[in-house]
């Protein structure tokens, strides 16, 4: 399967380095580049690629509000593209930004190569990928509040198999590792995904995520 990516980008020589990573994968082809956020918006629902790089500073809109645009157009032109935002700055405003957003993925440009191309192909099979220097800080920080009576009334609003998948995804394991230690079907792991976005109204995994540190399921 071919994935086909959007470089959102407002420096024209980072758009060409991904365009260089990206293409030396074989099954990977960038389909169109953007260099502002209004451009990125535009290009994603005309060529509908499976995921769109988004820098985060950009002009006249910047990233994060380009990816609402496009992660919040449920069953619109862009509702079948994943975002995943690259940019050269790790704040935690930005990282939570984005992925409260609907991304699928927060990257640090000085990540590398292979974490760029990993994102990517997280983005397509429904997992997320953030970059390792930013993860345990936002984790920290979603799940630094939250009390006993908070947690248990969340907890209550999943089946005890939903809830060991919830942990499991908030510790960052992808639908492959969890259908191992939990002894399922991969099947049967996206089903429970499936269930679990319905009930937690989340779009995503890193939604899911979210919510299970945010809530002291996961400490």
């Amino acid at each position: 399967m071919s994935v086909s990516v959007v470089i959102a980008d407002d420096q024209e020589m980072v758009r060409t380095g991904f365009r260089l990573i990206l293409e030396s994968q074989p099954d990977i082809r960038v389909v169109g580049e953007a260099a502002d956020g209004v451009q990125a918006v535009e290009a994603v629902r005309r060529l509908r690629p499976d995921v769109c790089l988004m820098d985060i500073r950009m002009p006249k809109l910047d990233g994060l509000e380009a990816t609402k645009l496009v992660c919040q157009d449920s069953g619109g032109a862009t509702s079948g593209t994943k975002v995943v935002v690259v940019t050269t700055f790790d704040l935690d405003e930005y990282v939570y930004g984005a992925l409260r957003a609907g991304a699928s993925g927060f990257v640090v440009k000085n990540s590398g190569p292979r974490l760029l191309t990993e994102a990517v192909y997280a983005a397509v099979n429904g997992d997320s990928l953030i970059s390792p220097s930013v993860t345990v800080r936002l984790l920290e920080h979603l799940g630094s509040s939250s009390p006993a009576d908070t947690r248990a009334a969340a907890a209550r609003r999943l089946t005890a198999q939903e809830l060991k998948v919830v942990t499991l995804v908030a510790r960052g394991r992808t639908n492959n590792e969890i259908a191992e230690q939990l002894t399922l079907a991969l099947s049967t792991v996206k089903s429970h995904l499936s269930r679990i976005q319905d009930k937690l109204q989340a779009r995503n995994r890193v939604e899911i995520a979210a919510w299970a540190w945010e809530h002291g399921i996961v400490g």
